[in-house]
């Protein structure tokens, strides 16, 4: 059912009011309402003396002075950058920051560079990231080109849909749909093999995929329950999240395949911080603003070096 031309414009009023509130995040004296507070975050112990010769990727941040983390730009409370200031936040980006304190680096001097889903084992490989925190699925044809380090989190593939949607309610309703995911990704790759009677649109960013939501051009997006909880919640009046999670999604810290001793090291970092209480501090902080309570870290695959 397409919407009547007042609702149309409706529509694309709360879009653009909603990018420039997040436009607006992170700007001095004007903190956003539902995003992440500076105060509220951890700080992370910085490692002193550490030392890690026999990785390689350790060794070139070492000489360069900090660490280059992918990760992604356009996922609220995982990993979003303010336009206005350059500024990263969100869960994973505080993963990313918890693992450069443990590996002897100040957190603030992380360079991000963000990354689309189709690009991350080609950044790795050709050594353009140290390492990657991003929404990460591990899975096993994934650990063929990078390795992983955690899972540090576990999600689900879900479906985001208009807050006035009636027709869908799970993924056995996605038939004749138009159906949003990020090319290259997990989620992308279910749809097309487990709902082939879903029409598939595919972009680079889940943002470009909200936005066509909201602007009636497709009728749902799929993508992990953590990032869609995100984007709802930037606008609960127009967006909702529906049904329950048909996937498990382990997030890993991805890593060069043969770097065995930087993931490692990542591993034993993750022990250390969801021990001492920061992984659940960064949580509540993050993505726990969408509504959802921090739930109990997956166990660290900790697989052989190969």
């Amino acid at each position: 059912m397409k919407p009547s031309p007042v609702k149309h414009v409706l529509r694309v009023l709360a879009l653009i009011l909603a990018l420039l509130a997040a436009a607006a995040c992170g700007k001095s004296g004007s903190p956003p309402v539902k995003g992440p507070q500076p105060e509220d975050l951890p700080v992370y112990h910085v490692a002193t003396g550490f030392q890690l010769p026999q990785s390689r990727t350790w060794e070139r941040a070492r000489k360069r002075g900090h660490l280059v983390v992918g990760v992604k730009e356009d996922q609220p409370y995982m990993g979003e950058k303010d336009p206005a200031t350059g500024t990263y936040s969100g869960f994973d980006i505080e993963i990313a920051k918890m693992m450069s304190a443990s590996l002897g680096f100040d957190p603030k001097t992380i360079e991000f560079k963000t990354i689309a889903s189709a690009n991350r084992e080609t950044a790795l490989q050709n050594g353009q990231i140290d390492y990657y925190v991003g929404t990460y699925t591990i899975n096993d044809n994934r650990k063929k080109q990078v390795g992983f380090a955690g899972p540090y989190f576990m999600a689900g593939q879900s479906l985001l849909v208009r807050k006035d949607e009636k027709d869908i309610k799970g993924p056995e309703d996605l038939a004749g749909k138009k159906v949003c995911s990020a090319a290259g990704s997990t989620p992308y790759q279910r749809l097309q093999k487990e709902y082939p009677k879903a029409v598939l649109v595919a972009y680079d960013t889940y943002s470009v995929c909200v936005d066509n939501l909201l602007t009636y051009q497709v009728d749902a997006v799929s993508t992990d329950d953590s990032i869609l909880l995100g984007y709802a919640a930037k606008v609960p009046e127009e967006l909702k999240v529906v049904g329950k999670p048909f996937s498990k999604e382990p997030y890993g810290i991805g890593v060069p395949r043969s770097d065995n001793a930087l993931r490692f090291a990542l591993d034993d970092a993750l022990a250390e911080h969801e021990k001492n209480g920061d992984w659940k501090k960064a949580y509540e902080a993050t993505l726990g603003l969408s509504g959802e309570p921090a739930p109990t870290p997956p166990p660290i695959d900790r697989y052989p070096a190969s």
